[in-house]
């Protein structure tokens, strides 16, 4: 009976290790893409902002009085939703960064454990 519990329970332990070492990779290469996203995303904020104010600049230079400001608000809107959006987005990787390290304290921690027991 001790033999089959201790099987079972190495068993357990064995999938469980695969189990993170499956997680592991998905996990980093879910943080990588959310980097790269937010990389974007600070791009695209840098962008709106230089075309809002050269928008503005237009504008005040314009001798023919044309109504800029509807794009303007426009341009800000989007911004706006772009920093949320980046928010989000790192507040998600904040979150894998946990997931990960958690990942790798358990998988450590199982390790030792089976090296422990003589699996």
């Amino acid at each position: 009976a001790k033999m089959a519990a201790g099987s079972g329970a190495g068993a357990r332990e064995l999938f469980a290790e695969g189990l993170l070492q499956f997680l592991r990779p998905a996990v980093r290469q879910l943080d990588r893409h959310v980097h790269s996203v937010r990389e974007s995303q600070v791009e695209l904020r840098e962008h709106i902002d230089s075309l809002a104010t050269e928008l503005c600049r237009i504008n005040e230079d314009q001798k023919v009085a044309l109504d800029l400001d509807p794009y303007v608000k426009k341009l800000l809107n989007a911004r706006r939703r772009v920093v949320l959006v980046n928010n989000i987005l790192q507040n998600a990787q904040e979150r894998l960064r946990r997931l990960n390290h958690s990942v790798a304290k358990e998988t450590v921690r199982r390790r030792a454990m089976l090296e422990a027991g003589g699996y």
